[in-house]
């Protein structure tokens, strides 16, 4: 492996171990190609996210693939008025401009004006590293933005399912409800553990594929919709509950758009859902919060209780810290899960 190695990416760990990721050049240009015929050709790039990790990684890699000098943020820090001024000094003399951004990035260039405008005039804006919620797409596609909804990981180059359609040149399937990847833009695997590599890395007649951890499903025309991770689940009164499906639920709610889901333990349930939001989160949405999740999911599912956090903990990524979250929740008290009322601790 080692010879072929030409980037390791450190996972940002979020909910798990962190590992080193080794990808071979031909694993980015693959992806990088296939990336810049899915948008609508070469441009230039703004790189809004950290060039250590694999979002960061492929901006440079298509902008190398393209032609073009990245636009890069000062210190490589993202503000929204460092992203307005990095958008207009991209567009200077360009053909055509994107960037790649996450949910969080997104939602606050659009509660900005100069942002708002800025995001509209990319050809298109990548977003990933986790779910899209619906009503972020609907305000940006009212703004004129056009989002492009991206799905991979470090295991496979980055984002390399757009808008529920695999790039160029990869495969999708299920096998017992998880989605696998296979195509060339798999990563070699994981640097100096061979045994980690064989877990999430196997070959099917030839073909080799990437176990992804995540439920999903592709229907009849070959879109992929991810569930969630299969791992984020907890037993609350003996019924498993998907943590990630909870929060897509809560997410739709105004004010939510950033809300994260995480299980707490609990004396009577065992292990019961608790939404932590930011102080912009109204308040007196639990109980509808808990009518909409037994609805659509049970009643395992109905949160027991609001955490509320002046900000909530992100790593480099703008992706929340699940394991820094989880524990201030296990700071903030007992479940309510009886209750209809707000825990506004913390």
């Amino acid at each position: 492996m080692d010879d072929d190695v030409a980037v390791v990416i450190a996972t940002s760990g979020s909910s798990g171990y962190p590992k080193r990721v080794a990808l071979s050049a031909a694993a980015l240009v693959a992806s990088a190609t296939a990336t810049e015929h899915a948008v609508g050709g070469p441009g230039r790039w703004v790189l809004a996210m950290p060039a250590h990790y694999v979002a960061g990684i492929q901006v440079l890699v298509r902008s190398v693939i393209a032609g073009t000098t990245p636009e890069i943020l000062p210190g490589g820090v993202f503000s929204v008025d460092a992203f307005v001024d990095g958008a207009a000094r991209a567009a200077v003399g360009a053909s055509r401009t994107y960037t790649a951004l996450v949910p969080a990035q997104v939602s606050r260039l659009l509660d900005d004006d100069a942002g708002r405008g800025a995001l509209a005039a990319f050809d298109a804006v990548i977003v990933g590293g986790q779910a899209v919620p619906v009503a972020l797409r609907d305000r940006a596609e009212t703004e004129g933005v056009r989002l492009v909804r991206s799905y991979g990981s470090s295991e496979t180059a980055g984002g390399c399912v757009y808008d529920g359609r695999p790039l160029d040149g990869v495969l999708v399937r299920l096998a017992d409800g998880e989605i696998e990847i296979g195509g060339a833009t798999l990563a070699l695997g994981y640097l100096g553990e061979p045994e980690r590599t064989a877990a999430a890395f196997r070959e099917d007649d030839g073909v080799r594929w990437y176990r992804t951890g995540d439920a999903g499903s592709i229907d009849e025309h070959g879109v992929v919709d991810v569930f969630g991770r299969i791992d984020n689940v907890i037993v609350s009164g003996g019924v498993n509950v998907s943590l990630d499906r909870i929060e897509a639920l809560v997410r739709e709610r105004a004010g939510f758009g950033e809300a994260v889901v995480v299980g707490a333990e609990d004396a009577r349930w065992g292990s019961v859902p608790v939404v932590v939001a930011d102080s912009r989160a109204p308040d007196g949405m639990l109980p509808g919060i808990r009518r909409a999740a037994e609805e659509s999911l049970g009643v395992a599912a109905r949160p027991a209780r609001i955490v509320r956090l002046d900000e909530i903990p992100m790593l480099a990524t703008g992706k929340p810290d699940r394991r820094a979250i989880a524990r201030l929740v296990a700071r903030s008290g007992p479940g309510l899960a009886d209750h209809g009322t707000d825990a506004s601790t913390l």
